[in-house]
Parts: C-alpha cells; sequence; structure tokens
C-alpha cells in the first residue's frame, strides 16, 4: 500500500548523493488497480486485453482493459471502484466495485448505436442472461474491506470475465434463448 519515493536532502531530486526514500501511501484506487493487474492481469493479458493506460480514469477508480476484435470491434471490461476510508461517517463501509462489458466499433466505448454494439454488466450477463445463480442478484457489486477479501473478489469477477464476458463480448458464446432450457421438468 506504499510506494517508495526519492528526494535529495535538499527536496531538488538532481543528484544520487544525499538521496533519501521516503515513502507515501497509495490511494485506495491505486491499491486496487495493483491487485487488479496482480491478480487478473496475466490472464487478460494471455486473452489479448491490456490495461488502457489513463491516469485520469483511475484516479476515479475506474480501470479499463481493451482488445480489437474480428469485424472491427473493440471488446471493453471495465473495473470501476468506490473506495471507501473508514471514517466517522462511513466506519465499517465496505468498499465495492462492478465490472461493465462493451462491444463497440470505438476503443472508447462511444457509439453504443452502432449495430452489434452491446453494454452489460458482467452480473446481468451471467445471472439474468445466462441465467446463472453464481452471483446474489443481477445488480451485484463485489465488496472488499482488505486485501484478503479484494483478492477473493477480484478472483470472482476474473473467473466470471474469462469464462464469460470475454467468449460474449467476441460473439463466440451467446445466452440460451430460454434460461430455463438446462431445468429438468
Amino acid at each position: 500500500m506504499y510506494a517508495a519515493k526519492f528526494d535529495d536532502a535538499a527536496g531538488r531530486g538532481r543528484h544520487n548523493a544525499g538521496r533519501i526514500m521516503t515513502r507515501e501511501r497509495a490511494t485506495g484506487q491505486e491499491y486496487f488497480g495493483t491487485l487488479l493487474q496482480t491478480v487478473a492481469g496475466q490472464a487478460f493479458g494471455a486473452a489479448g486485453y491490456h490495461l488502457r493506460d489513463a491516469p485520469l480514469q483511475r484516479a476515479g477508480g475506474k480501470y479499463r482493459f481493451v482488445k480489437a476484435l474480428p469485424a472491427g470491434f473493440f471488446g471493453l471490461i471495465d473495473f470501476q471502484v468506490l473506495v471507501y476510508s473508514d471514517t466517522m461517517w462511513s466506519a465499517g463501509t465496505p468498499s465495492r466495485f462492478k465490472v461493465q462489458l462493451t462491444r463497440s466499433r470505438n476503443s472508447y466505448g462511444y457509439g453504443k448505436a452502432d449495430r452489434g454494439a452491446v453494454t452489460r454488466s458482467l452480473s446481468q450477463l451471467v445471472v439474468e442472461d445466462f441465467g446463472v445463480a453464481i452471483l446474489p442478484a443481477a445488480d451485484h457489486w463485489w465488496r472488499f474491506h482488505d486485501t484478503e477479501s479484494l483478492g477473493a473478489a477480484l478472483a470472482e469477477a476474473g473467473h466470471l470475465v474469462v469464462g464469460y464476458g470475454m467468449p460474449w463480448l467476441a460473439g463466440e458464446l451467446s445466452p440460451p434463448t430460454d434460461n430455463n432450457a438446462g431445468d429438468i421438468a
């Protein structure tokens, strides 16, 4: 949760002589991004998705993975995090994130009116479209309060992105026309 920063004794940072190391506390969004890359980055990278370098969006808690898809489309996987600090107003409030999937002809997600462009939250796709009740609700936010719970939440979301989201974005996996098709009568 800390990042190292080097300064010289006078604070100018020009020479190696006299440099001291100070520690700066990473923001909640930066820490989330680090764990996101650690937990899901390698799997997403192996599938051809890369994390877009967008410092302003990251400062606001939005992390976007992008991949060029066939037929001129782009697959976008957005993680939006809301980090709560422990204060007298939000004591004990868990931080949370959600995942949004977009297929668009623009790598920034614009032009959703284009034929074939779609946007869906990961939880809606899994629970409503595919009828898999692995999450508590179709409007699910993954909650966390420490490193362990964040890692577990990112692992769960990452598995669902790889298993359902990426194939759906690529057009390789479609929801059944009847969510009860697999039920035994």
